[in-house]
């Protein structure tokens, strides 16, 4: 791998995340960057040694038909920049979600379609070591048939932080204003989402509500900033509870709730984090789960980790190069194509369910995802 090009449109505060995390392929490197923000854009380039771009059309213009263009920029102009990179002829990663709405986001696919392209969307989590050991075990049937599932992505009272402390490794500020306008659910169901999709298939129903529980946040406007889902599989896995939040305390939990026991995974932003099996026995009269569980491990060696940085301790590169090994190799992308499209439309049908929308089923459909070569 290492020979396909990669740009970066956009140099925020995630953009110090993906170059830690490409620190890690050495073999890989970054070609050329472009930001509206000149002057973060030196900051950026000059921290990581790269080369400025000053302009989207340069950078486009200048690469090599067929390069991958990470698409880095707020959630606003994600659509805007994704049509521009494909309509250069390019491959395109973009940060979720992929588009704010679904009519742009079948525009895009279509057009990645007909250009013969590739359109991938973040996160990439569902690619690293504790998502793949979690699908894993489900596979084997560790904790037998899986009968529920309960994903929590709750940040704790996020608008009481010292968010406007916060700033990412090369000095750019934490977005806020984006990251409450757009709301936690488009902001973190991913995580979770892609992981189950990967498992059970598509969604094939939503019954969801969200609400603003914290009013006067900078830049909301009203966005949610609650929400909770269940979820039905077109492919009869098990229905889901996904709830998200920046009101409730930390808890960033997923439990496989089975006929033996419970699969669990304790930190969602954790590549490494221990996938556990909690035996179901009876103790005293009384039913229960140990209450520390065996640990499962794949016993293979996975992908390069990356050490905690904040809140997160995940390679944000696995997505793109995941992607450039397909197109290097000529098959699609894990991330790419039906996938993120419906991951873009079960993520929108939870966040703008409201008060009162309830049932939404869904338009669009994917496949299982197959697993990474080391979790077979």
């Amino acid at each position: 791998m290492g020979m396909t090009n990669i740009a970066i449109i956009g140099c925020g505060f995630v953009a110090d995340l993906y170059m830690r995390s490409f620190a890690s392929f050495p073999n890989q490197r970054i070609s050329s960057v472009f930001d509206t923000n000149g002057a973060r854009l030196d900051q950026f380039c000059t921290y990581w040694s790269l080369e400025a771009t000053r302009s989207q059309e340069a950078l486009l213009a200048g690469l090599p038909k067929g390069s991958l263009v990470l698409n880095l920029t707020n959630p606003k102009s994600h659509s805007a920049v994704n049509r521009a990179i494909l309509d250069a002829g390019h491959h395109a990663y973009s940060e979720k979600p992929l588009a704010l709405n679904m009519q742009d986001a079948l525009a895009l696919h279509g057009l990645a379609d007909d250009s013969g392209l590739h359109l991938a969307s973040a996160p990439c989590s569902v690619l690293g070591e504790a998502a793949q050991t979690l699908a894993k075990a489900a596979r084997e049937q560790t904790a037998g048939d899986i009968r529920l599932i309960y994903a929590e992505l709750d940040d704790g009272y996020i608008p009481q932080a010292p968010y406007k402390d916060w700033t990412s490794e090369s000095g750019a500020p934490w977005p806020f204003a984006d990251e409450f306008h757009v709301g936690c659910t488009l902001e973190h169901a991913g995580y979770y989402l892609s992981w189950l999709i990967a498992m059970f298939g598509p969604v094939q129903k939503v019954i969801a509500a969200s609400a603003e529980t914290i009013p006067n946040k900078p830049s909301a406007d009203g966005t949610a900033d609650f929400s909770v889902a269940t979820l039905f599989f077109e492919q009869g896995g098990p229905p889901v509870r996904l709830t998200c939040s920046i009101t409730a305390p930390h808890d960033h939990r997923i439990r496989m709730i089975g006929d033996k026991g419970v699969l669990s995974v304790k930190k969602a932003w954790s590549n490494s984090a221990p996938v556990r099996f909690h035996k179901r026995m009876i103790l005293r009269r009384r039913l229960l789960e140990h209450p520390i569980g065996r640990r499962i491990s794949l016993g293979k060696t996975t992908h390069p980790k990356v050490k905690r940085w904040g809140a997160a301790e995940m390679n944000f590169a696995l997505g793109p190069m995941e992607m450039v090994e397909a197109i290097e190799t000529g098959r699609p992308p894990r991330l790419a194509g039906d996938f993120a499209l419906h991951l873009n439309e079960v993520t929108l049908a939870i966040q703008n369910a409201g008060r009162s929308r309830g049932v939404q089923g869904m338009q669009t459909h994917c496949d299982r995802m197959e697993p990474m070569p080391w979790a077979m």
